[in-house]
């Protein structure tokens, strides 16, 4: 799709696999799609990359180009999404990070990197990174004890009240926050939340570029909690969340999975395929006025994916999205 052709400009920001699901339902709605992708992430071959070579997180950069492929689900965007299983040194790495990392070596930069990966993949959009700092992400858990890097807080036993950025206030990476100022439509999310979507917004003017824009905003939440992580917290809490961390008067709307609208969901939680019970987010009549009371319109529906009850429903998730932008 070029630019020509599009209905308005949207932009997704977040990070993790939940936001190539809203990629491709912007570009499939007939919007010219920017990825705005978290930098924290500092786990698995992320992780490896990160220590060993210096260079700033390529997984989420990965899944949002992925997503944007012309042919998505073609053999080079399979190349891209595979993932060694065995080999020293090998082991746990997708291609596509290795891919990156090679390009980001020839063309002497991550950003020229991730652009050679856009033409490599024919992305029918951008992906960029919110900062091209290096940055650590840092947690407080509700008990107040503290814990470092986005992976750690990601696994913690305990729920997160808060997290903050070393450096403080990183800088933005300017693109970003042009393609901020000049959307539509931004769209948060969905992702985990403390991990993905916040260290998104403790970027040093992020939040200033979408309150400069004149855009819709539109949060995703969660279908189901991660344990530790938001483990407990309720579709209003989500919000709030996100309100205490900068987002206050921003958010225009919110798309929520209404607890009890679909059959798999009708339990406060399930079993996944790991043997772990995930509870759904509750998102009913009592949080859905506590989110209006906030400022914030809710728009909610059966969002689940019933092959997949713990994600949602790509198909479900685009027309409700669509309905609202």
């Amino acid at each position: 799709m070029t630019q020509g052709s599009a209905i308005g400009r949207a932009v997704a920001i977040g990070g993790g696999t939940g936001l190539p699901t809203v990629l491709q339902c912007l570009t499939t709605l007939g919007f010219a799609t920017t990825a705005v992708v978290t930098m924290a992430d500092d786990g698995g071959s992320t992780g490896v990359l990160r220590s060993e070579l210096g260079m700033l997180p390529p997984g989420d950069i990965r899944n949002c180009l992925v997503a944007l492929a012309q042919d998505p689900s073609g053999p080079l965007a399979q190349l891209f999404q595979y993932r060694f299983k065995k080999g020293l040194g090998l082991e746990g790495h997708a291609l596509g990070n290795l891919i990156i990392a090679a390009l980001t070596d020839i063309r002497g930069g991550f950003t020229e990197g991730i652009e050679a990966a856009e033409a490599l993949l024919g992305a029918t959009g951008r992906v960029l990174p919110s900062t091209i700092e290096n940055v650590v992400l840092h947690a407080t858990d509700s008990d107040g004890r503290p814990v470092s890097g986005q992976a750690n807080i990601a696994v913690s036993d305990t729920p997160v009240a808060h997290v903050t950025m070393d450096p403080e206030h990183p800088a933005a990476y300017r693109p970003a926050l042009e393609a901020i100022r000049a959307a539509d439509v931004i769209v948060i999310g969905p992702g985990s939340l403390f991990t993905s979507l916040i260290p998104n917004f403790l970027v040093d003017g992020i939040i200033s570029a979408m309150g400069e824009s004149s855009a819709t905003c539109i949060y995703v939440c969660n279908v189901a909690n991660q344990r530790g992580e938001t483990q407990g917290m309720d579709a209003a809490q989500h919000v709030e969340a996100l309100l205490a961390h900068g987002l206050e008067d921003v958010i225009d709307v919110v798309l929520v999975h209404e607890t009890g609208a679909s059959r798999s969901s009708h339990d406060v939680s399930v079993l996944c395929d790991d043997s772990l019970a995930v509870e759904y987010v509750r998102a009913g009549s009592y949080e859905f006025d506590r989110i209006k009371d906030m400022g914030v319109r809710v728009v909610s529906g059966d969002l689940v994916d019933v092959t997949a009850p713990l994600r949602h429903d790509s198909a479900k998730l685009c027309s409700l999205l669509g309905e609202v932008v």
